[in-house]
């Protein structure tokens, strides 16, 4: 099909009623969004529909059809036809009149889970993504689709990455089910911040409250638009938009031209908080080349009916973290001494994750369907986070090519050729694929790094690729003794939280969800626990207390030798001239 059905309005020569989509909230106070399907043309005897059962991006079955209700489906007289569910998101209709006529499905959606993933409509808005809203027939997906919501409240706005179809505010059009999916509307009271890079128009979409100064805001998202240009030669859209929930979660889901992105809307004012929120932006806009357009090949094509399993989420999003803390740095947006704190904060996350000693990173990417999105109490003792660790080791990449090459390569080389050789065309890559590019900018075989760092738990040796570049990691030992547990305040009581396996806690018998009420007769708190414990000794054992399962016990625990709590990256004191250059052109300084 043409360019310019990728432009901001699409022409009548290229519309198709085929499939007609109608949006309606008479009520948005009741969370619900109409839909409308019109099958313009239809002559089988069955129509199977489904709706999607994850949305791309976010790697959870999130079972989607148990906000759909009130499923009905009519023909072109306005008759009732009849229907049957087949499985959780499968329905099935089956016609007598086989004559070609149109037909109608109806059902409502239920939204009010404000995430970037789910939908969520209230008397200000109703925000919506396409695989929690809309159905579709598998064998039609490649067909284009329209959305038509008329009828708005006063007052209320519709943004969305969809080009308009014929100047229209109020209709939108898809060229197939895969980019309806990957173009989130935000529909109502909202306001709009525009800004150019490049020449293409971009813009801020912002719903809800903040404290947040828009001026700077948009400065240094352009900037980020900027530097990440630069590294891929261009932009790959015609017009791209941030939406922005500011309310009181955080997330990102990325989409092509588009990313949906949910704040604090108290967390703007505070430095520190806001270049958080800069690292989000910098994270979801880098998707718009790694994950969107270079992706792996279980992500070629889509299947919305089941996990898509890829052991590359590493890569996808890892390494899309490692960068979303370089791209503010390079945009001057904080400086060296920021950035290294960032760095060191994620390693100290890791190295007191226990969960490290026993999943791997190839695990953590290909089970991510039954696990990351689903914490347990065992969660840190059994699992990484393929981010935490994927950005890490991208780090570690990063270096080791640039040292290698003398700076004259890096890990932007690499994302350049996957760009130029899988992205432009959307040609899924192999997890060999991906190894070849690494090696080949690197210019060594990296089996070993794989086998230790991807493939098994061995530790991760932060300095011997820090060295070069005048850096080394500080340990910093907790100063109280080790215990293995921490709490939470709830419902008054010290609730434990977290039990490290094989800490002193677990081996007296203390678990998740117990109640902590005193160290040797005396009360404690969530807050006074660790305070507390600075009145004994390595070795001793002392006296707790605990509800544990509503039953009061007395435990022993025997206090253990202080962990290691806290990871700095610092300079070396005099440092070479090589290793000072080495920093320098990495960071830039």
């Amino acid at each position: 099909m043409d360019d310019s059905v990728t432009k901001d309005s699409v022409t009548k020569e290229y519309y198709s009623d085929q499939f007609t989509y109608r949006i309606s909230i008479p009520e948005p106070e009741n969370h619900l969004l109409h839909v409308e399907l019109t099958i313009a043309n239809w002559q089988q005897e069955f129509i199977d529909l489904k709706l999607p059962v994850w949305t791309p991006g976010s790697y959870l079955v999130r079972e989607y059809a148990k906000h759909l209700q009130d499923f009905a489906a009519i023909d072109g007289d306005g008759k009732p036809i009849a229907w049957q569910k087949i499985s959780k998101n499968h329905w099935r209709l089956q016609r007598s009149d086989r004559s070609i006529a149109p037909i109608t499905i109806s059902y409502r959606i239920f939204g009010n889970e404000l995430t970037v993933r789910t939908n969520h409509i209230d008397r200000t808005h109703a925000f919506f993504t396409g695989a929690a809203v809309f159905m579709y027939i598998p064998e039609y997906q490649q067909y284009p689709y329209i959305v038509h919501i008329p009828d708005l409240p006063k007052n209320w706005q519709i943004a969305t990455a969809l080009p308009a179809f014929a100047d229209t505010k109020d209709t939108f059009y898809a060229q197939n089910f895969d980019i309806l999916v990957d173009s989130p509307f935000e529909i109502g009271i909202h306001e709009r911040y525009e800004f150019t890079v490049q020449n293409k128009p971009h813009s801020f979409v912002v719903w809800g409250q903040h404290n947040g100064d828009m001026q700077r805001l948009v400065k240094d998202a352009a900037a980020i638009v900027a530097v990440e240009a630069e590294m891929f030669g261009g932009l790959p859209y015609d017009r791209y938009d941030f939406i922005l929930h500011a309310s009181n979660g955080f997330g990102g889901l990325e989409h092509k031209d588009c990313t949906v992105l949910l704040y604090n809307r108290l967390g703007f004012r505070k430095e520190e908080s806001y270049c958080q929120f800069m690292n989000l932006v910098a994270h979801e806009f880098f998707h718009t080349w790694n994950v969107k357009r270079i992706r792996p090949k279980a992500f070629e094509t889509f299947d919305y009916d089941r996990e898509n399993y890829t052991s590359s989420l590493w890569f996808s999003e890892g390494t899309t973290s490692y960068y979303d803390r370089l791209f503010p740095l390079r945009a001057g947006i904080y400086d060296a001494k920021h950035y290294l704190k960032l760095v060191s904060n994620a390693i100290t996350r890791l190295q007191t994750t226990s969960g490290r000693n026993v999943q791997s990173l190839f695990e953590s990417s290909f089970d991510t369907w039954i696990k990351l999105y689903r914490p347990d109490p065992n969660t840190h003792n059994s699992q990484i986070s393929y981010y935490l660790k994927g950005e890490l080791l991208s780090l570690l990449l990063d270096l080791l090519i640039r040292d290698r090459t003398n700076n004259l390569r890096s890990l932007d080389r690499v994302m350049q050729i996957m760009w130029e050789r899988f992205g432009k065309d959307e040609t899924g890559f192999s997890e060999a694929d991906l190894h070849g590019v690494i090696e080949t900018v690197a210019g060594i075989d990296l089996s070993p790094f794989w086998n230790d760092y991807l493939y098994g738990t061995k530790e991760l040796d932060y300095n011997y690729y820090l060295e070069p570049f005048g850096l080394e990691l500080r340990t910093t030992r907790q100063d109280i003794p080790f215990v293995g547990m921490t709490l939470k305040s709830k419902n008054g009581l010290a609730e434990v939280d977290r039990v490290e396996a094989g800490s002193p806690a677990q081996k007296a018998g203390i678990n998740t969800g117990d109640a902590v009420l005193a160290i040797a007769g005396i009360r404690v708190t969530a807050e006074t626990f660790n305070e507390r414990l600075r009145d004994f000794t390595v070795g001793e054992a002392i006296e707790v207390t605990i509800f544990q399962q509503d039953l009061l016990r007395n435990v022993k625990v025997i206090l253990a030798e202080p962990i290691f709590n806290y990871f700095e990256l610092v300079q070396i004191p005099n440092a070479s001239s090589s290793q000072e250059v080495n920093l320098r052109m990495w960071l830039n300084i």
